[in-house]
């Protein structure tokens, strides 16, 4: 039964993913904030840190800084839960054309804690990075790709 129970909870965990990813090819805010719980969010854009309940406002001008859709894909996602608490890991694409014109293909190292509340699971803290050039420029080293 356990296993049935872990088996299950992974599908879950990988729903709510795929629905927030829906929701950022979206540029739907209302689809990805009732996934958060008050968390944490490390991100590589400024200001780095969010703290609290996930902002629509922060979301929605975030999408309004791309011109038409964001492509978002998700890829290698790695799930270890017990029964109260989860993390994933993947490396993402982030991919669009800014308002700016210019043309962003990014790939972030992204790590998700989940706690289960209520029986359902939700994002308590998330954590995106890129990496970054080690000769001595420290450059983001946004044309890696895996």
């Amino acid at each position: 039964m356990l296993l049935q129970n872990r088996d299950a909870d992974e599908i879950q965990i990988r729903e709510l993913v795929n629905d927030v990813v829906k929701g950022i090819r979206d540029k739907n805010a209302d689809r990805i904030v009732p996934h958060y719980t008050d968390s944490v969010m490390f991100v590589p854009a400024s200001p780095l840190q969010y703290a609290g309940e996930l902002s629509k406002e922060n979301l929605e001008n975030w999408f309004a800084s791309f011109q038409g859709p964001i492509g978002y894909e998700v890829h290698n996602l790695t799930i270890t839960r017990d029964e109260t608490v989860a993390f994933c890991h993947s490396l993402n694409r982030i991919c669009g054309t800014q308002c700016d014109g210019k043309h962003t293909d990014i790939w972030v190292c992204e790590t998700i804690g989940f706690q289960k509340v209520n029986d359902e699971w939700k994002i308590s803290h998330e954590h995106q990075s890129v990496p970054f050039y080690m000769d001595g420029s420290y450059k983001a080293a946004v044309d890696l790709k895996p």
